[in-house]
Protein backbone atom coordinates (compact mmCIF):
# COMPACT_ATOMS: atom_id res chain seq x y z
CA UNK A 1 0.00 0.00 0.00
CA UNK A 2 1.57 3.34 -1.36
CA UNK A 3 1.19 6.91 -0.09
CA UNK A 4 0.88 9.71 -2.21
CA UNK A 5 1.37 13.49 -1.92
CA UNK A 6 -0.99 15.91 -3.26
CA UNK A 7 -0.10 18.71 -5.06
CA UNK A 8 -3.09 21.95 -3.96
CA UNK A 9 -4.02 22.11 -7.63
CA UNK A 10 -5.62 25.22 -9.04
CA UNK A 11 -8.92 26.40 -8.86
CA UNK A 12 -11.60 25.50 -11.27
CA UNK A 13 -12.97 28.71 -11.32
CA UNK A 14 -9.80 29.63 -13.32
CA UNK A 15 -11.26 27.56 -16.59
CA UNK A 16 -13.41 30.98 -16.56
CA UNK A 17 -10.91 33.64 -16.94
CA UNK A 18 -12.41 37.38 -17.79
CA UNK A 19 -11.85 38.71 -21.11
CA UNK A 20 -11.78 42.46 -19.64
CA UNK A 21 -8.56 44.20 -18.81
CA UNK A 22 -8.73 47.09 -16.37
CA UNK A 23 -6.65 50.03 -16.99
CA UNK A 24 -5.06 51.89 -13.93
CA UNK A 25 -5.31 55.22 -14.04
CA UNK A 26 -2.37 57.62 -14.28
CA UNK A 27 -2.94 59.05 -11.24
CA UNK A 28 -2.55 55.64 -9.55
CA UNK A 29 0.95 55.52 -10.78
CA UNK A 30 1.75 59.38 -9.15
CA UNK A 31 0.13 58.06 -5.67
CA UNK A 32 2.52 54.85 -5.53
CA UNK A 33 5.53 57.62 -6.19
CA UNK A 34 4.16 59.90 -2.79
CA UNK A 35 3.48 57.40 -0.45
CA UNK A 36 -0.29 56.70 -1.39
CA UNK A 37 -0.99 60.22 -1.56
CA UNK A 38 -1.32 62.07 -5.05
CA UNK A 39 -0.35 65.54 -4.66
CA UNK A 40 -0.60 68.23 -7.57
CA UNK A 41 2.27 70.17 -8.88
CA UNK A 42 0.31 73.35 -7.19
CA UNK A 43 0.52 72.07 -3.67
CA UNK A 44 4.02 72.29 -3.58
CA UNK A 45 4.77 76.28 -4.29
CA UNK A 46 8.04 77.43 -3.77
CA UNK A 47 9.36 78.00 -0.23
CA UNK A 48 8.68 82.07 0.41
CA UNK A 49 11.66 83.94 1.59
CA UNK A 50 12.29 83.89 5.62
CA UNK A 51 10.57 86.49 7.00
CA UNK A 52 12.92 88.92 9.45
CA UNK A 53 12.56 88.06 13.12
CA UNK A 54 9.63 89.90 15.03
CA UNK A 55 11.14 91.94 18.27
CA UNK A 56 10.80 90.70 21.39
CA UNK A 57 8.26 92.16 23.61
CA UNK A 58 7.71 91.58 26.87
CA UNK A 59 4.40 90.40 27.09
CA UNK A 60 3.28 87.47 29.63
CA UNK A 61 2.97 83.94 28.27
CA UNK A 62 0.02 81.77 29.78
CA UNK A 63 1.42 78.94 30.87
CA UNK A 64 0.79 75.64 28.37
CA UNK A 65 -1.56 72.95 28.79
CA UNK A 66 0.56 69.52 29.31
CA UNK A 67 0.57 67.47 26.95
CA UNK A 68 -0.27 64.10 26.10
CA UNK A 69 3.15 62.72 27.27
CA UNK A 70 3.32 64.66 30.18
CA UNK A 71 -0.20 64.14 31.51
CA UNK A 72 0.21 60.41 31.20
CA UNK A 73 -1.11 57.85 28.71
CA UNK A 74 -1.60 59.53 25.43
CA UNK A 75 -5.74 59.68 24.12
CA UNK A 76 -5.40 57.63 21.79
CA UNK A 77 -4.59 54.54 24.11
CA UNK A 78 -7.74 55.68 26.62
CA UNK A 79 -9.30 53.05 28.65
CA UNK A 80 -12.63 51.25 26.03
CA UNK A 81 -15.66 51.91 27.24
CA UNK A 82 -17.21 49.47 29.61
CA UNK A 83 -20.60 48.30 27.56
CA UNK A 84 -23.46 46.45 29.27
CA UNK A 85 -23.44 42.43 29.02
CA UNK A 86 -27.45 41.46 29.10
CA UNK A 87 -27.78 38.00 30.34
CA UNK A 88 -28.02 34.69 27.82
CA UNK A 89 -29.86 32.04 28.55
CA UNK A 90 -28.19 28.94 29.56
CA UNK A 91 -28.18 26.50 26.61
CA UNK A 92 -30.18 23.12 27.70
CA UNK A 93 -29.18 19.65 27.94
CA UNK A 94 -28.72 17.78 24.85
CA UNK A 95 -29.91 14.38 25.16
CA UNK A 96 -27.60 11.75 24.36
CA UNK A 97 -27.59 10.36 20.49
CA UNK A 98 -26.14 7.26 18.88
CA UNK A 99 -22.57 8.00 17.72
CA UNK A 100 -21.80 8.32 13.67
CA UNK A 101 -20.68 5.36 11.48
CA UNK A 102 -16.68 5.06 11.59
CA UNK A 103 -15.81 7.49 8.89
CA UNK A 104 -14.94 5.62 5.30
CA UNK A 105 -12.39 8.30 3.69
CA UNK A 106 -12.32 9.33 0.02
CA UNK A 107 -10.06 11.68 -1.62
CA UNK A 108 -11.05 13.23 -5.43
CA UNK A 109 -9.05 16.25 -7.34
CA UNK A 110 -11.75 17.88 -9.34
CA UNK A 111 -9.84 19.56 -11.23
CA UNK A 112 -8.23 16.55 -12.91
CA UNK A 113 -11.31 15.22 -13.07
CA UNK A 114 -12.40 18.48 -14.98
CA UNK A 115 -8.57 17.63 -17.39
CA UNK A 116 -10.10 14.11 -17.88
CA UNK A 117 -13.64 15.40 -18.48
CA UNK A 118 -14.74 15.31 -22.32
CA UNK A 119 -17.66 17.65 -21.72
CA UNK A 120 -15.06 20.54 -20.26
CA UNK A 121 -12.85 19.84 -23.38
CA UNK A 122 -15.95 20.25 -25.60
CA UNK A 123 -16.38 23.73 -23.62
CA UNK A 124 -12.77 24.74 -23.57
CA UNK A 125 -12.43 24.10 -27.60
CA UNK A 126 -15.79 26.07 -28.49
CA UNK A 127 -15.64 28.92 -26.38
CA UNK A 128 -11.89 29.19 -27.08
CA UNK A 129 -12.88 29.66 -30.72
CA UNK A 130 -14.95 32.27 -29.97
CA UNK A 131 -12.67 34.35 -27.89
CA UNK A 132 -10.13 34.11 -30.37
CA UNK A 133 -13.10 35.63 -33.25
CA UNK A 134 -14.39 38.25 -30.99
CA UNK A 135 -9.89 38.61 -30.10
CA UNK A 136 -9.77 39.39 -33.85
CA UNK A 137 -12.51 41.90 -34.41
CA UNK A 138 -11.03 44.13 -31.53
CA UNK A 139 -7.98 44.24 -33.36
CA UNK A 140 -9.38 45.13 -36.79
CA UNK A 141 -11.97 47.67 -35.31
CA UNK A 142 -8.78 49.27 -33.25
CA UNK A 143 -6.76 49.45 -36.40
CA UNK A 144 -9.48 50.69 -38.23
CA UNK A 145 -9.99 53.31 -35.48
CA UNK A 146 -6.98 54.26 -35.20
CA UNK A 147 -6.33 54.53 -38.94
CA UNK A 148 -9.36 57.33 -38.90
CA UNK A 149 -7.58 58.99 -36.49
CA UNK A 150 -4.24 59.62 -38.26
CA UNK A 151 -6.86 60.55 -41.30
CA UNK A 152 -7.88 63.39 -39.47
CA UNK A 153 -4.85 64.59 -38.28
CA UNK A 154 -3.49 64.56 -41.61
CA UNK A 155 -6.20 66.61 -42.58
CA UNK A 156 -6.82 69.08 -40.48
CA UNK A 157 -5.35 71.50 -42.16
CA UNK A 158 -7.94 71.47 -44.91
CA UNK A 159 -11.06 71.33 -41.90
CA UNK A 160 -12.99 73.73 -40.38
CA UNK A 161 -13.08 74.00 -36.56
CA UNK A 162 -16.93 72.48 -36.82
CA UNK A 163 -15.63 69.61 -39.35
CA UNK A 164 -12.42 68.60 -36.73
CA UNK A 165 -14.95 68.84 -33.92
CA UNK A 166 -17.81 67.13 -35.59
CA UNK A 167 -15.16 64.45 -37.01
CA UNK A 168 -13.83 63.55 -33.39
CA UNK A 169 -17.35 63.39 -32.09
CA UNK A 170 -18.00 60.61 -34.32
CA UNK A 171 -14.67 58.45 -33.32
CA UNK A 172 -15.70 59.36 -29.79
CA UNK A 173 -19.20 57.49 -30.55
CA UNK A 174 -17.99 55.03 -32.17
CA UNK A 175 -15.69 53.92 -29.50
CA UNK A 176 -17.83 54.00 -27.22
CA UNK A 177 -20.19 51.71 -29.38
CA UNK A 178 -16.91 49.29 -29.60
CA UNK A 179 -16.88 49.28 -26.35
CA UNK A 180 -19.96 48.17 -25.44
CA UNK A 181 -20.72 45.87 -28.45
CA UNK A 182 -17.44 43.86 -27.60
CA UNK A 183 -17.97 44.15 -23.48
CA UNK A 184 -21.80 42.56 -24.46
CA UNK A 185 -19.73 40.00 -26.33
CA UNK A 186 -17.20 39.12 -24.10
CA UNK A 187 -19.99 38.70 -20.93
CA UNK A 188 -21.95 36.60 -23.44
CA UNK A 189 -19.02 34.31 -24.21
CA UNK A 190 -18.40 33.97 -20.53
CA UNK A 191 -21.77 33.20 -19.67
CA UNK A 192 -21.70 30.18 -21.88
CA UNK A 193 -19.15 28.97 -20.24
CA UNK A 194 -20.56 29.22 -16.75
CA UNK A 195 -23.55 27.69 -18.09
CA UNK A 196 -21.98 24.60 -19.76
CA UNK A 197 -19.45 24.06 -16.80
CA UNK A 198 -22.90 24.79 -14.47
CA UNK A 199 -24.06 21.60 -15.95
CA UNK A 200 -20.68 19.32 -14.84
CA UNK A 201 -20.86 20.44 -11.45
CA UNK A 202 -24.46 19.46 -10.98
CA UNK A 203 -23.70 16.36 -12.16
CA UNK A 204 -21.10 15.28 -9.89
CA UNK A 205 -22.19 17.06 -7.11
CA UNK A 206 -25.97 16.83 -7.08
CA UNK A 207 -27.49 14.75 -4.02
CA UNK A 208 -27.55 11.48 -6.50
CA UNK A 209 -24.46 13.11 -8.41
CA UNK A 210 -21.79 11.00 -10.07
CA UNK A 211 -19.57 11.29 -6.96
CA UNK A 212 -22.18 10.15 -4.73
CA UNK A 213 -22.68 7.02 -6.45
CA UNK A 214 -19.16 6.39 -7.41
CA UNK A 215 -18.70 6.85 -2.68
CA UNK A 216 -21.12 4.83 -2.17
CA UNK A 217 -19.99 1.38 -4.47
CA UNK A 218 -16.91 1.86 -1.91
CA UNK A 219 -19.24 2.49 1.37
CA UNK A 220 -17.26 5.29 1.16
CA UNK A 221 -19.24 8.12 3.68
CA UNK A 222 -16.97 10.65 3.69
CA UNK A 223 -14.97 12.65 0.21
CA UNK A 224 -12.72 15.17 0.72
CA UNK A 225 -10.99 17.50 -1.66
CA UNK A 226 -7.46 16.82 -2.58
CA UNK A 227 -6.19 20.31 -1.99
CA UNK A 228 -7.64 19.14 1.82
CA UNK A 229 -5.29 16.40 2.33
CA UNK A 230 -1.36 16.02 2.65
CA UNK A 231 -1.42 12.27 2.45
CA UNK A 232 -3.33 8.99 1.69
CA UNK A 233 -3.47 5.81 0.36
CA UNK A 234 -3.91 5.02 -3.28
CA UNK A 235 -7.37 3.30 -2.37
CA UNK A 236 -8.87 6.03 -1.08
CA UNK A 237 -9.12 8.49 -4.71
CA UNK A 238 -11.64 8.19 -6.92
CA UNK A 239 -10.45 10.45 -9.34
CA UNK A 240 -9.87 8.59 -12.78
CA UNK A 241 -13.22 6.20 -11.59
CA UNK A 242 -15.25 9.31 -11.14
CA UNK A 243 -13.82 11.01 -14.62
CA UNK A 244 -14.44 7.69 -16.14
CA UNK A 245 -18.57 7.75 -15.26
CA UNK A 246 -18.84 11.48 -16.21
CA UNK A 247 -17.93 11.22 -19.59
CA UNK A 248 -19.88 7.67 -19.89
CA UNK A 249 -23.09 9.70 -18.22
CA UNK A 250 -22.38 13.13 -19.64
CA UNK A 251 -19.91 12.97 -22.82
CA UNK A 252 -21.10 16.64 -24.13
CA UNK A 253 -23.59 19.19 -22.37
CA UNK A 254 -25.72 22.25 -23.84
CA UNK A 255 -23.58 25.27 -25.00
CA UNK A 256 -25.81 28.50 -26.03
CA UNK A 257 -25.26 29.25 -29.63
CA UNK A 258 -22.73 31.70 -31.12
CA UNK A 259 -24.10 35.09 -30.05
CA UNK A 260 -26.75 33.73 -28.41
CA UNK A 261 -27.47 35.91 -25.16
CA UNK A 262 -27.72 33.05 -22.27
CA UNK A 263 -29.70 35.72 -19.88
CA UNK A 264 -32.41 35.66 -23.11
CA UNK A 265 -32.61 32.55 -23.41
CA UNK A 266 -33.39 31.44 -19.75
CA UNK A 267 -35.78 34.21 -19.88
CA UNK A 268 -37.58 32.78 -22.85
CA UNK A 269 -38.80 30.37 -21.14
CA UNK A 270 -36.83 27.63 -23.19
CA UNK A 271 -35.36 24.83 -20.99
CA UNK A 272 -33.11 23.32 -23.35
CA UNK A 273 -31.42 19.76 -21.84
CA UNK A 274 -28.25 17.41 -23.67
CA UNK A 275 -31.74 15.14 -24.05
CA UNK A 276 -33.18 17.28 -25.78
CA UNK A 277 -30.66 17.56 -28.55
CA UNK A 278 -29.83 13.70 -28.86
CA UNK A 279 -33.87 13.22 -29.28
CA UNK A 280 -33.20 16.73 -32.05
CA UNK A 281 -30.68 14.38 -33.45
CA UNK A 282 -33.03 10.96 -33.51
CA UNK A 283 -35.68 12.16 -35.56
CA UNK A 284 -38.82 14.54 -35.02
CA UNK A 285 -40.68 11.03 -33.73
CA UNK A 286 -38.08 10.82 -30.80
CA UNK A 287 -38.03 14.26 -30.76
CA UNK A 288 -41.86 14.42 -29.67
CA UNK A 289 -41.06 11.47 -26.98
CA UNK A 290 -40.44 12.42 -23.42
CA UNK A 291 -36.93 12.38 -21.87
CA UNK A 292 -36.22 9.64 -20.11
CA UNK A 293 -35.74 9.33 -16.43
CA UNK A 294 -32.30 7.89 -16.76
CA UNK A 295 -30.79 10.89 -18.66
CA UNK A 296 -28.89 13.19 -16.41
CA UNK A 297 -30.96 16.56 -16.09
CA UNK A 298 -28.59 19.21 -17.37
CA UNK A 299 -31.31 22.28 -17.43
CA UNK A 300 -29.83 25.91 -18.44
CA UNK A 301 -29.84 27.69 -15.44
CA UNK A 302 -27.39 30.98 -14.28
CA UNK A 303 -24.89 30.04 -11.70
CA UNK A 304 -24.10 32.44 -9.31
Amino acid sequence: MTFHSLMRPASVGALLAATVLAVAPSAHAQAANNGGWFVPKAAHPDAPPAARPAPRRSVPVAAEAPTDDEQGAPSAQQAPPVLPLPPIPNPPTVAKAAPPPAAVIGVINVQAVMQMSSAAQEIQQVLGARRDKLAQAVQREEGAWRGEQQKLQSEARTLTADQIQLRERHLQERRAKDQRDFGNQARIIQEAAQVGFHQIERELEQGNGIIAAVAGSHNMNLVLHAEQVVLHVGEQDITEEVANQLNKTLPHVFIPGDGVDPEQLAKSGKMPTTADEQRAAQGPEQAAAPAAPAQPESVLRQHH
